[in-house]
């Protein structure tokens, strides 16, 4: 099982027990109004990114990483790697992304977990570039993005809802980990 640690946080596989705790992050509409169609996801939809999820694990050997506390065992949130479907200007390529529970915004947890992910990424799967789509107006990302040191490659929009969105992207064979 793939497990990783940083100095506050366990990144690792989903277990049963992560579907209640993250479908309450997914009903949050502040937590959801930048991800997706930009609604809150019901426990049925959150059971169905779950399973999306570790089916990526297995075909990839990649994926999005359930996030907790490593003191208390609470799910912060997920944070990880997936193919990109959309938009068309990153579909095919590896995205990162992550969502996290708003309790624990404002912590530096994305970034901790974002900076292992890219870790992860480079050291263990051995990809070369990563990418990430942030929606216009999304200044907590975008810090995030800033930390990572992912630079703006381009402008896009949303395929489906036409939200303004700007590509980042990041060349691993010269991360600084």
């Amino acid at each position: 099982m793939t497990e990783i640690r940083t100095p506050r946080l366990v990144l690792r596989r989903w277990l049963e027990e992560d579907l209640v705790p993250l479908s309450e992050i997914h009903a949050d509409p502040l937590v959801m109004r930048r991800i997706g169609d930009g609604r809150p996801r019901s426990v049925e939809q959150t059971a169905e990114d779950i399973e999306a999820w570790e089916e990526e694990w297995d075909e990839e050997g990649f994926g999005v990483f359930a996030v907790e506390l490593l003191g208390s065992g609470e799910l912060v949130g997920a944070v990880g790697l997936s193919v990109a479907d959309a938009p068309t200007e990153v579909a095919g390529q590896v995205e990162i992304s992550w969502r996290l529970g708003r309790v624990f915004w404002g912590q530096g947890y994305a970034s901790e977990a974002a900076h292992a992910t890219l870790e992860f990424a480079v050291q263990d799967r051995g990809l070369e570039r990563v990418v990430a789509v942030l929606r216009t107006g999304d200044s907590a990302s975008a810090s995030v993005i800033d930390k990572l040191g992912m630079q703006a490659e381009g402008a896009a929009q949303h395929p489906v809802h036409g939200d303004d969105l700007t590509v980042f992207s990041i060349d691993l064979t010269q991360y600084q980990e």
